[in-house]
């Protein structure tokens, strides 16, 4: 009887319990939805700026003008020129075949590009040239900045995936940043420790 007892006196108490069992309000649903939403929105645009290619430096704009040379030159199977326009802070690249378009004033040449590169944070004392490979050319002291004074108009990049054999000299105010290519690869030379 007491087990009996027991029994009768927690059935009342299942009841109640289970009648206040209840499921999630279609508002709580909505809302979980809606922070679900927001945070994938975050992410997903916040991934989207990382995914995108446009470089801001003017070191990350020519390398991708590098590849695109390159890419261009072993696709079209013949020679591509890079060349930099000082005055809107670009590279260009140039079909190393075709015909320069004479200026409208008859003298200068312009040339019509295949695909233009845009320094977009480029400053106005921003100065890049091509400079011959070879160490110990001409070289001037200014504000201070060694800088080397052999500069050569654009850099060939040939059909077997070669370029000519250059250095890139970024020169803004404070300072300059010499890199050297290889001419096999066209990449960056690995820097080697005096004394090594």
């Amino acid at each position: 009887m007491h087990v009996q007892g027991l029994r009768s006196a927690l059935c009342p108490l299942r009841r109640r319990g289970l009648s206040r069992v209840r499921g999630f309000t279609l508002l709580e649903i909505l809302l979980a939805i809606l922070l679900i939403g927001l945070v994938g929105a975050v992410l997903i645009g916040g991934s989207a700026n990382l995914l995108n290619e446009k470089p801001v430096a003017a070191e990350d704009v020519f390398w991708s003008a590098v590849q695109q040379a390159r890419k261009a030159a072993l696709k079209a199977e013949h020679e591509m020129r890079l060349k930099y326009d000082s005055e809107k802070k670009r590279f260009l690249l140039l079909d190393g075949k075709a015909a320069p378009v004479p200026a409208a004033n008859g003298t200068p040449v312009e040339e019509t590009p295949l695909e233009e590169f845009p320094i977009p944070s480029a400053t106005p004392d921003l100065a890049i040239d091509f400079l011959v490979q070879t160490k110990g050319g001409n070289s001037i002291l200014v504000g201070g900045v060694l800088l080397e004074s052999q500069p050569i108009p654009f850099v060939t990049f040939y059909a077997d995936g070669t370029c000519t054999a250059f250095r890139l000299q970024i020169f803004r105010t404070g300072g300059a940043h010499i890199l050297n290519i290889d001419p096999w690869t066209c990449a960056p030379m690995l820097e080697t420790k005096a004394g090594s």
